[in-house]
């Protein structure tokens, strides 16, 4: 089974909207992907402008594929490069550790992951 950051049994990411280089709702990934959509990330407007601003955007429905867009506070498995892209342009995304896999930390430190954390709001909150 695939790990996680935290170096424990990688966790979904999204079911809904459906995510994951294998569209199975994890952040696994293998040697086809390229983008190596690893990062599960609960996506802002900021990053989704950021996103477009370099030329992919997310929150652009795309029906060929079965593609509704997202919008803030979707999960998404995102590309490794693209989380540290935007970490780099100050518009990262928070992350879930538990469901972002270990591979990520070929691209960012464990360190900038933790600080994006995601962190739900308590019950009752939100």
């Amino acid at each position: 089974m695939a790990q996680n950051v935290l170096g424990r049994e990688l966790e979904p990411c999204s079911y809904d909207p459906l995510t994951g280089w294998f569209r199975d709702g994890c952040c696994n990934t293998d040697t086809d992907d390229h983008g190596v959509h690893t990062v599960c990330a609960v996506v802002t407007a900021e990053f989704l402008e950021f996103s477009a601003s370099v030329g992919n955007d997310l929150a652009a429905p795309n029906h060929r594929i079965g593609f509704d867009g997202l919008r803030p506070g979707d999960r998404w498995c995102l590309c490794a490069s693209r989380w540290a892209e935007a970490f780099e342009a100050g518009a990262a995304p928070p992350v879930v550790l538990e469901a972002t896999h270990a591979r990520t930390l070929e691209w960012v430190s464990r360190r900038d992951l933790e600080a994006h954390r995601f962190e739900p709001a308590p019950e009752g909150e939100g």
